[in-house]
């Protein structure tokens, strides 16, 4: 049997509540906007910073920052690209592959106290149930979805007379 409307709306209040928090605590987190820059580049060697911008889906300028304040502790290393010599390309240091780890640690220690008087099956359902809601978000019907461009645009009637 299908969720009923109440039951939805109790899901998504909860999600958002989340949700919210935790967007909060990154931007506020210094650390977390770090771990953010170091895990977008670990897997692709390098990166130009505008590519880093949109994968994190914020503004280049936010990104400039970042990697030079990055560049400063000694994270990152900076080099012209060859291939677009108005860019350049971004890599781990060992400092930064370090830094990387360390803040996952802290990261996954704080989650630990979050769930610390949990059962381990009450963390693996969450976990399950929040794998399968990205599986279903990922296969709604398109027709559930609006034209980009269209969020809560409401025409107004044209007038004929």
């Amino acid at each position: 049997m299908a969720p009923n409307k109440q039951v939805v709306e109790e899901m998504v209040v909860a999600l958002f509540t989340v949700i919210g928090g935790l967007e909060r605590a990154t931007r506020h987190s210094g650390e977390a906007s770090t771990l953010e820059v170091l895990q977008a580049i670990a897997p692709r060697g390098q990166l130009r910073p505008s590519e880093i911008a949109a994968l994190r889906g914020v503004h280049p300028s936010l990104v400039t920052r970042q990697v030079r304040s990055l560049e400063d502790a000694g994270y990152v290393e900076i080099s012209p690209d060859s291939g677009d010599h108005r860019s350049c390309l971004v890599r781990l240091t060992p400092s930064g592959e370090a830094e990387m780890l360390r803040l996952q640690q802290v990261g996954l220690a704080r989650f630990a106290t979050f769930v610390a008087d949990w059962e381990s099956s009450e963390v693996r359902s969450l976990t399950a149930l929040l794998r399968k809601l990205e599986r279903s978000k990922a296969d709604a019907p398109a027709q559930t979805r609006r034209p980009a461009g269209r969020r809560g645009a409401v025409r107004e009637p044209t007038r004929t007379d």
